[in-house]
């Protein structure tokens, strides 16, 4: 059997990510899913960039604040208390708008907990390939 407590205070946080960022599975000895604990001020995102993943599902919970989620189809607001669940091949971009009045506080579980599956979403490229490659739209 194995048990542990983990102080969130006491997990480093990660360098080089647009907002601050706590790796929780690692200090947990967790390998089968991904626990990341996110704070993002007015105006910073908390993923790297628009993004998917190929085989892994994410939930957002927001511990505190309010988070924006740009997905393709629309941007969502989750509040305080609610969880945003994201489907493999899902693009989505998590932030806190510039126009927020506090810092959002959000959990992020992702399963399997793998690395490699994360692919960049280009909005441009696939608002081009909608509209087909004549000007305006038009396609044959």
């Amino acid at each position: 059997m194995g048990y542990r407590v983990v102080d969130c205070d006491e997990v480093e946080t990660v360098e080089d990510r647009p907002c601050e960022m706590q790796r929780l599975s690692g200090a947990a000895g967790l390998e089968n899913v991904a626990i990341n604990r996110f704070r993002a001020a007015p105006g910073e995102q908390i993923p790297l960039a628009y993004h998917y993943h190929e085989t892994q599902e994410e939930a957002f919970y927001v511990l505190s604040g309010t988070m924006a989620v740009e997905t393709p189809a629309e941007t969502y607001e989750v509040d305080e208390g609610s969880l945003f669940a994201v489907e493999p091949n899902s693009p989505q971009r998590a932030y806190n708008p510039a126009n927020a009045t506090e810092a959002v506080e959000v959990l992020a579980i992702g399963a399997p907990a793998v690395t490699g599956d994360t692919r960049m979403y280009d909005s441009e490229e696939e608002n081009k390939s909608e509209r087909g490659n004549k000007p305006g739209g038009e396609t044959e």
